[in-house]
């Protein structure tokens, strides 16, 4: 909005004696001045309406009075009811500062509409699932099938979109894969769609497990939101990608903006969310937070590296995914079923183990600065 803005009046005051008073105005066309621009907006609209929607949130009474179930089956009673009645749907102030601060700082473009889109879908289906939970005081929720085929649908629309459109049509049919310069196959768009969507579901989900102590989701997003900050800006210079021979995009230089704004409403939110918390993000906030990094990795044909740069996130899901496989499988086989963690999601296991909640957040961001470093690290050695 400001970019196009600027733009209006610098062409409006072009060949007049004062148009040299607005010549500042050419800021807005740097992609760099934008982004902090977009950050400190987002940063700023996060600490001044922060306390007006958790106060809003208590009013409605959309508090967390339900135990997790996996939190219940663990035995984390005591610590539980300390959190309950916490206000939860705090992604509602994430998503909306998000959503506003890119709108007026970023430059619209297909990249940002397709982002923008996945983050409000995620949103509202979060946004539901959170209402039902507490509708139904049990931490039920939506159904988990109808989450993900709602997930499923919008990333396989967004891997169909890139696919047919011929600008963007390598970013499904070319497989990428880091430390390696030349695409792994070439023509693959059923392969490539897969890929898509798993990236964007798979995020997604991955995010929303995390989501599980003060400050942890919302530290370790933005320090995943930190590397794609470098690696959206390098994918939109052609110089840049040219030299460090990583896919060149165009228009994904304006998905610097939107990891800008996030990396501000990011840091808004942690002022509210640090131990003891005084809101959850909820998956009103977590949803499209995951969803947001599978559709960027998309978008700059790197799929793969949200992989390392969201390693935190991935052994979060792989966690759950291996405690529950096991489990079913050993009480199928043996009759009754078997952990192979103290519990699931892997933050819970490292509690049972007797470890502070402010010890699990901060070594588990310990963790994923150095899963960042080496995503970071794949833009040179390949």
């Amino acid at each position: 909005m400001l970019y196009y803005l600027s733009q209006k009046l610098l062409d409006w005051s072009a060949g007049m004696h004062w148009g040299d008073h607005l010549s500042a105005l050419r800021l807005f066309r740097y992609i760099t001045v934008r982004s902090a621009g977009a950050a400190i907006t987002a940063l700023i609209l996060s600490w001044w309406l922060g306390p007006r929607i958790i106060h809003w949130l208590k009013q409605l009474k959309f508090g967390q009075d339900y135990a997790d179930k996996a939190e219940e089956a663990g035995g984390l009673g005591a610590r539980v009811l300390s959190k309950k009645g916490t206000p939860t749907m705090g992604g509602i102030l994430i998503v909306a500062v998000l959503v506003f601060s890119t709108m007026l700082w970023a430059q619209w473009n297909a990249q940002i509409e397709l982002t923008l889109l996945s983050v409000l879908v995620l949103s509202g289906l979060g946004f539901y699932d959170d209402y039902a939970k507490i509708i139904q005081q049990s931490g039920g929720g939506t159904p988990p099938r109808l989450k993900l085929w709602v997930q499923i649908l919008l990333a396989t629309f967004i891997g169909v979109y890139l696919w047919l459109t011929p600008s963007t049509g390598k970013l499904v049919t070319e497989i990428m894969v880091p430390f390696y310069k030349y695409p792994l196959a070439v023509n693959a768009g059923w392969i490539g769609l897969l890929i898509v969507v798993l990236a964007i579901v798979g995020s997604s989900n991955a995010v929303n497990l995390t989501d599980g102590l003060d400050g942890l989701a919302i530290g370790c997003t933005l320090i995943v939101a930190f590397v794609f900050l470098f690696f959206t800006y390098l994918a939109g210079n052609i110089n840049a990608a040219r030299y460090l021979q990583i896919p060149y995009v165009i228009g994904a230089g304006e998905l610097t903006v939107f990891c800008a704004a996030l990396i501000g409403a990011g840091l808004g939110f942690l002022w509210f969310n640090c131990h003891p918390a005084q809101v959850f993000m909820g998956d009103t906030g977590s949803l499209p937070l995951g969803g947001a990094f599978g559709i960027i990795a998309v978008l700059i044909h790197q799929p793969f590296v949200l992989v390392i740069a969201g390693g935190v996130f991935v052994l979060e899901a792989v966690s759950v995914i291996l405690q529950t496989g096991w489990f079913r499988f050993t009480r199928k086989r043996y009759g009754v079923g078997r952990r192979i963690f103290l519990m699931a999601p892997l933050h819970h296991h490292f509690e049972k183990k007797g470890w502070y909640e402010s010890q699990v957040v901060m070594r588990f961001y310990i963790l994923c600065v150095l899963f960042a470093v080496v995503a970071l690290a794949t833009l040179k050695l390949r």
